[in-house]
């Protein structure tokens, strides 16, 4: 069991409606030395990709992205989830769909800041029915860079998204693929991976 795995089973909460809460170390208080522990471990992971540019999504991506970058010496770059006078000129937007959230949202990347030339790594907290990774993979596309890696805290593989991004073609990698949690007992299954 890896650390996030260990601290997981700990401190989250399981909720009705296949919700789990890690809302205490990982996307509402944090955890520092877990992010730190979780930039490290995507470094290994990744660092024999020509990465020059990390990916996220606002807000609850944006410190396991920060992490990660430190780790590649790289910009981060977060997609916003509305434009705002902040963001001048052109953008790329993709509308991604929350499963937390029960909404929609078009998120925006200034063209300033994403080209053709970008190496990017997309750094996510949670893999449910993958729609905001497809909106960020679009706005990759869209600006003619490559996705080099796909990056997730904790992946949902009783539910679709995983196996769709990674049916798409992507190397994706998450440090924690829940396999089932049972609200009412509070347990937790993490998948393991088959030995090679």
């Amino acid at each position: 069991m890896n650390c996030l795995e260990a601290r997981i089973v700990k401190d989250g909460v399981v909720k009705e409606g296949n919700v789990l809460k890690v809302d205490s170390f990982l996307n509402h208080q944090m955890d520092i030395d877990l992010m730190n522990e979780i930039g490290k471990e995507f470094y290994d992971r990744f660092r024999h990709k020509p990465i020059n540019k990390i990916l996220t999504i606002e807000a609850s991506g944006i410190a396991i992205a920060y992490a990660v970058a430190q780790q590649f010496h790289v910009p981060l770059l977060f997609a916003k989830k509305s434009k705002s006078i902040n963001i001048a000129g052109d953008t790329y937007t993709a509308e991604v769909e929350s499963f937390t959230h029960k909404n929609k949202n078009t998120v925006v990347v200034s063209k300033q800041f994403l080209s053709k030339d970008d190496r990017v790594l997309i750094v996510d907290d949670f893999l449910a029915n993958g729609c905001a990774l497809q909106g960020l993979i679009s706005i990759v596309d869209q600006a003619g860079g490559t996705v080099e890696g796909i990056a997730i805290a904790v992946e949902k593989g009783f539910q679709v998204g995983g196996q769709v991004i990674r049916n798409l073609g992507y190397h994706l990698e998450s440090l924690a693929i829940v396999e089932s949690m049972n609200h009412e007992t509070g347990e937790i299954v993490f998948r393991r991976k088959e030995k090679e």
